[in-house]
């Protein structure tokens, strides 16, 4: 059967064209093995799977120079499959961040002035950070800061902040804290990170015991208030999100889990 197949016959074995089939030939990709007296060009079997491959390949998105590539066997399959696999990835990250935002301005029912949706996600960070914290001090260490060649790790967090920080229930809970924050000269450490160096290395002891009475009445007497009850309000699991997130982007050292140490405290009290 070597070199007795038309192009039409091609075209029934693959369910390509007869065009797509003349084009792949023309470009040395499926080239005839001969041709017959009236000039015509014959194929041989081989070319049915070459055109099955072509096809797989150019669906997958592949283009013609990668596919030539692989046909000649100056790259393996294995290695284009790996890199368009990685570059598929980048692509559904790209159109996830862009879900994000256009997710955002659905729940928002608002549309940025700009429809550029790199800007549009700027735009819905920082309105988050300046309608919901109010104190200067505590909006420049929440603010995230997305370097110019950010890693696949980094646009996952940024895509999923956006959404965070479109979640009423959160930015209801971080007005809440921000409206309890009072500067103060010097400034009040946060409760939190507070109570994580303070209690954190303690968890360990009974919280009923001296030791743990001491730990709460350094925190009390450092800090004052409703401890119990701020202490409560902050441990919201979606806060410690938004700070790991809000590293992974920063590229800062992943925060400590405070958790553990809050609710140790908390029973200490």
């Amino acid at each position: 059967m070597n070199g007795n197949l038309s192009i039409g016959d091609l075209a029934r074995l693959t369910g390509l064209t007869v065009k797509a089939i003349r084009f792949y030939s023309d470009r040395g990709i499926v080239p005839p093995t001969d041709r017959n007296p009236a000039g015509h060009r014959r194929y041989g079997s081989d070319a049915v799977a070459r055109l099955h491959l072509v096809r797989t390949l150019r669906e997958l998105g592949l283009d013609l120079a990668t596919i030539r590539r692989v046909l000649a066997r100056e790259a393996t399959l294995a290695e284009v499959a790996a890199a368009h696999a990685e570059a598929l990835a980048a692509r559904i990250r790209l159109l996830s961040l862009h879900r994000a935002v256009l997710l955002a301005v659905a729940a928002n029912e608002r549309l940025p002035e700009e429809t550029d949706l790199l800007h549009a996600r700027r735009q819905l960070i920082d309105d988050f950070l300046h309608t919901v914290l109010d104190d200067p001090g505590i909006r420049r260490s929440m603010t995230p800061e997305l370097p110019e060649d950010p890693t696949a790790e980094q646009l996952d967090a940024w895509s999923e902040l956006v959404e965070l920080t479109q979640d009423q229930g959160f930015r209801d809970h971080m007005r809440r804290l921000s409206d309890r924050h009072v500067p103060t000269v010097p400034p009040k450490p946060d409760l939190v990170a507070l109570v994580r160096m303070k209690a954190g290395p303690a968890t360990g002891l009974d919280p009923k015991s001296a030791a743990a009475r001491r730990i709460v009445a350094a925190v009390k007497a450092e800090h004052g208030g409703d401890l119990a009850r701020e202490l409560e309000s902050a441990n919201d699991p979606r806060r410690d999100r938004y700070l790991r997130l809000l590293a992974v982007i920063n590229g800062w050292a992943e925060p400590e889990d405070v958790t553990p140490a809050v609710d140790w405290f908390l029973k200490a009290m």
